[in-house]
């Protein structure tokens, strides 16, 4: 009976989406799986695996998402959280905002950043943005490998915000959640 009651126990776990991830061999750049180190005791092999603490099976997104954005610590997110000139930015979609996020942040998921800029003080005149009186933007999204809150940024750009004006917090709740600081549900 017990190895019964092991057997389906350990097929009930394989089934979880969760369980099943652990181990899961992830992205590290690009497509690349894997990266090689030659050291002189030999080649070492380096991989990525999915782990309980891993947020997403997204790849390694650079520190500075396009030319001019500014990145920051999570020194600089606290102060931007109570100044007036600052919008922090949560990029990610409505269901992980809504699980939990940065107190004060609001939720523009980066498929939209670029459409709703006029929420930052941006204005839309004959087709062009017009982004001189815009607020400062501080985004962020699940962390080191998560592409969501860059591709946000980088079409930001692309519509005419200052990239000078953007805020990037590569560590994201990744980072945030590691080093135990208060989270919120986020509100729709």
């Amino acid at each position: 009976m017990k190895k019964f009651l092991f057997v389906v126990i350990a097929a009930l776990m394989a089934m979880s989406p969760a369980y099943a991830a652990e181990g899961e061999n992830l992205r590290i750049i690009d497509k690349d799986t894997s990266f090689t180190v030659k050291t002189p005791d030999g080649d070492v092999l380096i991989t990525r695996k999915m782990t309980s603490c891993a947020k997403n099976k997204g790849w390694l997104q650079p520190l500075i998402p396009a030319e001019g954005i500014n990145p920051v610590t999570e020194i600089e997110v606290l102060k931007a959280l109570n100044d007036d000139d600052f919008m922090v930015v949560d990029m990610r979609e409505i269901d992980w905002f809504v699980k939990g996020t940065i107190p004060g942040a609001i939720n523009i998921p980066y498929t939209e950043m670029s459409t709703r800029m006029d929420e930052f003080g941006c204005k839309k005149a004959d087709g062009k943005w017009d982004c001189s009186a815009a607020k400062k933007v501080l985004g962020f999204c699940n962390g080191p490998v998560c592409p969501q809150s860059p591709t946000g940024m980088r079409a930001m750009v692309r519509e005419g915000f200052p990239a000078t004006k953007i805020y990037y917090y590569r560590g994201g709740m990744l980072d945030w959640d590691a080093l135990g600081f208060t989270t919120v549900e986020g509100t729709m």
